[in-house]
């Protein structure tokens, strides 16, 4: 993730979404990491035919190609799945905005270049009411400064964790991190190694 994103809001206006609800379990077969965005919040997305369910928020057209999902309290819970974040990630959203998010899901979404921003309950129901209002809500999300911004609203100030910020800045996930560590951890390996010459 950049220092600077942009994207449409689209409003989830619901508490405890679990992992469940994000991607239901009989999607998780698949060896491979790509086609969850199809899965996204399947039963709420879809009818039992299979077509388009009309009233479902991220069905509407003015939803169409968000890149921010707005939310209330507990977003992620339930199960520790990966895919969760892959879904999302992958259906196009880059950034979260809920009151709180479950640990495990909040650490696979940083792992995954997904930002998820905490905020206090009242400023969530002031977007909430915006987006009851307009439906072309743009945000600025300037990880860098830590601050959303939009026309509709004065600039946010958000927290992020600094391993999860420089994480994003620099585009690597935990795997990522390790290996610039690679000369260190081979140093280390060789003075183990010669304090055991028995092996």
């Amino acid at each position: 993730m950049s220092c600077y994103h942009q994207g449409l809001l689209a409003p989830l206006d619901k508490n405890n979404v679990d992992t469940d609800q994000i991607i239901p379990k009989q999607f998780l077969t698949s060896t491979s990491r790509d086609g969850f965005d199809k899965a996204l919040f399947y039963d709420w997305r879809y009818l039992e035919d299979g077509s388009q369910n009309p009233d479902f928020v991220l069905n509407e057209a003015c939803y169409q190609g968000a890149s921010i999902l707005l939310t209330r309290d507990n977003f992620g819970c339930g199960s520790s799945r990966e895919h969760a974040p892959w879904a999302l990630k992958q259906y196009g959203f880059s950034v979260i905005l809920a009151q709180s998010f479950a640990d495990i899901f909040f650490n696979n979404c940083g792992n995954n270049q997904m930002l998820c921003i905490a905020l206090p309950a009242e400023v969530l129901e002031q977007l909430f009411q915006l987006t009851q209002q307009h439906s072309d809500i743009h945000v600025e999300v300037d990880l860098a400064n830590q601050q959303l911004r939009s026309q509709y609203f004065d600039a946010i100030d958000f927290d992020v964790r600094a391993d999860i910020k420089a994480r994003l800045l620099s585009g690597l996930d935990f795997i990522g991190e390790t290996e610039q560590l690679n000369d260190k951890i081979s140093d280390f390996e060789q003075h183990l190694k010669s304090q055991r010459p028995w092996q």
